[in-house]
């Protein structure tokens, strides 16, 4: 079988992992990758063993499949350059800047039979896919991610940056429809909301608490989810579960040895490589991605709703935007 031809648009931070992991995997060749930085796709390509360029259009009839990691900005014009001349996509989280140019993608895509893939990075951790095993119906989910001050994603509000990894996760969890959205926050570093709190209601009365910090003193990554009979814990950082369930006995109130106490703990893995397998397997196989076009539009439509509010309602203290 040929090798799949790859190249990656844009290699600063995030994008020269995913030159490196496209470069490891045996069943693919990465034909060059791309910034509009000359001496970094210099860098990056003499790193990994490739060619440099500064304009992405000069290798898309070279290439089978792009990784998309410039800014979000550009998400809209350079992924649907590359769907109109045949080239499968997976495009970093936010899909795009607005619900109209998502929509593009998703159909330029479908008319052209190609993937599309939303770099929802969190779906690949281990300890994630494994709650995805245990949950039945919930009935309430508590998120907290933490961060300290990182000017790489302030050019975008907290909510685009860090809250919508936890709302992608949440909305395929519960996979009901949101029928209300509650959300406050304010500016403390940056120009842009820099700490948010979400409450999120679905059609079948479940609710989620959703917070996003990039101002805290250290670094947390938490999810809990409580559904009948069990509640679990979940450790992004750590890739673990802390599982308490319930056993099934005759008594109505049950007991402290009712309860069943499971600890769970993944191997660190390599979700970049992993998501990026994904992909490449997709492309060869047919398949459809783990987090599709349509599951980026979702988070996207539900963080604009957030992020709508947070500018339009300020604190009383803050400006409206």
């Amino acid at each position: 079988m040929k090798p799949v031809r790859a190249a990656v648009i844009g290699v600063g931070y995030l994008g020269r992992f995913h030159a490196q992991k496209y470069a490891a995997l045996e069943s693919v060749e990465l034909v060059g990758v791309v910034d509009a930085d000359e001496s970094r796709a210099r860098a990056v390509a003499e790193e990994v063993g490739t060619t440099a360029f500064t304009d992405h259009g000069a290798l898309l009839d070279s290439v089978d499949v792009v990784s998309i990691v410039v800014p979000t900005r550009f998400h809209h014009a350079v992924a649907a350059q590359c769907l109109d001349r045949g080239v499968h996509v997976l495009v970093e989280k936010p899909v795009t800047t607005t619900l109209e140019e998502a929509d593009d993608l998703i159909r330029l895509a479908a008319q052209n039979n190609l993937v599309l893939q939303v770099g929802h990075l969190e779906r690949f951790n281990a300890a994630v896919r494994g709650l995805a095993e245990l949950v039945g119906t919930p009935m309430f989910i508590e998120s907290n991610r933490l961060a300290p001050f990182n000017p790489r994603g302030a050019d975008v509000s907290v909510v685009l940056d860090l809250m919508i990894h936890d709302i992608d996760i949440i909305l395929k969890l519960v996979d009901r429809p949101v029928s209300r959205i509650d959300a406050n926050g304010a500016p403390v570093i940056s120009s842009d909301i820099d700490i948010a709190n979400a409450r999120i209601q679905f059609d079948n009365g479940c609710v989620a608490n959703v917070t996003a910090s990039r101002v805290s003193l250290k670094a947390e990554r938490k999810m809990r989810l409580f559904q009948r009979n069990s509640y679990i814990a979940l450790d992004f950082q750590q890739r673990s579960l802390d599982i308490r369930s319930r056993i099934h006995t005759d008594r109505d109130v049950p007991a402290m040895e009712d309860i069943r106490s499971e600890q769970r703990a993944f191997d660190d893995g390599d979700a970049i490589r992993a998501e990026i397998a994904d992909f490449v397997d997709c492309v060869v196989h047919g398949r459809t991605p783990l987090v599709t076009g349509a599951d980026g539009r979702q988070a996207l439509a539900t963080a604009i709703e957030i992020t709508r509010q947070l500018r339009d309602n300020p604190l009383p203290d803050q400006p409206s935007q």
